[in-house]
């Protein structure tokens, strides 16, 4: 009967999809409601809003529109709408949130092809306050309905498609060397990286004319989410999520600077730390990435597992060099001294992450 439509900016008002969408409900009957503004990593402040905003008009469908803020803003809003005296603090700890769809279920409709919030139980909120990301983790989050339609991507500007191409390529890749992979994240994470790294470039430069590349990373996007939505990620997301809100990067950028050598620590035979309930008897992290450069082509075959690592890391540093990623933090103006100063805090939060 009613519907409330979360939206960011106003670059969806403007392509004329918000219309479209108002348009469609009305014609179902359904009364909606217009909650905009969500800004580029939403705040504590801005889910709080919208949960009031949901709480007065009371809806029983929530659909988010938009990149990762406006639905992951959406899927917190949810969560404070349906229980109004839970706390942030309540629900930071991993899959401890109380069920859901007692007052609406949730449609996500995604614009952006990197973050695959529309297909996850996950979302991510900063506390600009405190300067740390809270990723929030429950299935409950997983928005009933997911529409990935590539027409949505067509105009977003190249260093926006390129900073979400690599996010969705550190999900598949994380995705496929956790702890939690099986047989059946593999393939979406082995498949969602083939096509980044075959259509990404022609993405980001091609605009709307790339229509079938669009259409690729969209679908690279989609298996990647539904690929970490099971296996989950590794310190990569851990360490971007803390470099990101500390400094103010994009996240997809905080996760390309960090691929690199996130790769490179875990390709070892003896890692530092083992892992809980890992579904492997000795660590293979190595091997994983050596079989991963092996399927993507990247490969003689005769090279050993260190090889092939260090190939497919000298691929990543290729593909991020000619979408326009920068190779080191110190060149998006992050001095050493700033970097050093807050280096412990981050740290500390990523290790909690």
């Amino acid at each position: 009967k009613k519907a409330i439509l979360v939206i960011g900016g106003g670059s969806m008002k403007r392509a004329g999809f918000v219309d479209k969408i108002i348009g469609y409900l009305k014609e179902a009957g359904i009364e909606t409601k217009l909650f905009e503004g969500v800004e580029p990593d939403p705040s504590v402040e801005t889910v709080m809003k919208g949960a009031a905003a949901m709480r007065e008009f009371e809806p029983d469908l929530i659909v988010a529109l938009g990149g990762g803020s406006p639905i992951d803003a959406a899927k917190a809003m949810w969560v404070f709408y349906e229980y109004p005296d839970t706390t942030f603090e309540e629900i930071i700890q991993p899959f401890s949130f109380p069920e859901l769809r007692k007052k609406a279920k949730f449609i996500a409709i995604s614009s952006t092809s990197g973050t695959a919030t529309e297909v996850t139980a996950f979302s991510v909120i900063t506390d600009y306050a405190k300067g740390i990301k809270y990723p929030l983790a429950d299935f409950n989050i997983t928005p009933d309905i997911a529409i990935v339609d590539p027409a949505l991507v067509a105009t977003l500007p190249p260093h926006l498609v390129a900073h979400t191409g690599m996010d969705a390529l550190t999900h598949a890749i994380e995705a496929y060397v956790s702890i939690m992979a099986s047989e059946f994240t593999n393939p979406l994470a082995l498949e969602a990286t083939r096509l980044t790294f075959k259509y990404l470039p022609e993405s980001v430069k091609g605009g709307a004319l790339a229509v079938k590349a669009k259409e690729k990373m969209a679908n690279a996007s989609c298996m990647a989410g539904m690929a970490f939505s099971n296996a989950f990620l590794g310190i990569c997301h851990s360490m971007a999520h803390k470099l990101g809100a500390a400094f103010h990067l994009p996240h997809g950028v905080a996760n390309a600077l960090l691929l690199d050598e996130v790769i490179r620590f875990n390709a070892t035979d003896r890692p530092f730390k083992m892992a809980g309930f890992a579904q492997y008897k000795y660590p293979h992290a190595k091997e994983c990435y050596a079989k991963l450069a092996d399927y993507l082509g990247f490969t003689k075959g005769n090279e050993t597992p260190e090889e092939k690592a260090k190939i497919l890391r000298k691929k990543i540093a290729e593909l991020k060099a000619e979408i326009g990623i920068k190779s080191t933090i110190a060149e998006y103006g992050i001095s050493e001294q700033e970097f050093l100063s807050k280096l412990d805090q981050m740290v500390e939060d990523a290790f909690d992450d």
